[in-house]
């Protein structure tokens, strides 16, 4: 996979980077990712094909995921969003990932109610500094200008919670979507986090501010 360089999602990217929200910290990322195999990609590629028809082997009857194993272009969507996954979080590896931790969702709406429903906060915020306009409509806007979203098919990833990098960094919640169009080998990553200031340690705490540069940062704590 190769990172992306795309305008209409810096500014997205830029703003979710670093949401103050009291006592929490909102982070959030929208990336842009080309399907062709580079580095190490190949190697992993064939082994994670082997391991799911070794799965589909062992138990031909009890995969019912979507993307399905049972399809040479099912295996190789999850390949490219696991692919996409270690890119994402290069110091992880997330090899052993599963079939059942991808679910397609049947509409984008799914999407839309998740974004409404946990960035309700981060709305206001990008609204108030942004001339009133929507988080939503602007990000969706942006993905589309990128990845043409008629033609994209939308996964959520739902990790076992010891092996959610977001929850390692004290996050309170976390979710992440992928618009993944076949037709233009691309895939497009949406992933945030809530991070409570209270779990986070201090080392991380003092690089979050030094970071973003935005000693409000200690508005609402108790000190």
């Amino acid at each position: 996979m190769k990172y992306l360089e795309y305008t209409p999602l810096d500014s997205i990217s830029s703003f979710l980077s670093h949401v103050n929200l009291g006592e929490c910290i909102l982070k959030g990322n929208l990336e842009a990712y080309s399907c062709k195999h580079t580095g190490m990609d190949k190697k992993l590629s064939l082994s994670l094909e082997k391991e799911f028809l070794d799965c589909l082997a062992e138990s031909p009857g009890s995969f019912s995921s979507s993307p399905s194993l049972s399809s040479k272009d099912g295996r190789k969507t999850l390949i490219y969003l696991v692919l996409t996954l270690n890119h994402m979080y290069p110091d992880y590896d997330f090899s052993a990932v599963q079939a059942h931790h991808f679910v397609r969702e049947d509409a984008l709406d799914n999407f839309e109610l998740k974004f409404n429903s946990y960035m309700l906060e981060a709305a206001r915020e990008w609204a108030s500094i942004n001339g009133e306009s929507s988080l939503l409509e602007s990000t969706l806007r942006a993905i589309d200008e990128v990845i043409n979203l008629e033609e994209c098919e939308v996964y959520s990833y739902y990790p076992d919670f010891e092996e959610d990098p977001s929850l390692e960094k004290g996050a309170i919640w976390s979710f992440y979507f992928f618009f993944y169009n076949k037709k233009l080998k691309r895939v497009v990553s949406f992933r945030c986090a809530c991070l409570s200031k209270l779990v986070m340690d201090d080392d991380q705490f003092v690089d979050e501010m030094q970071m973003n540069d935005d000693w409000d940062i200690f508005d609402g704590m108790d000190m």
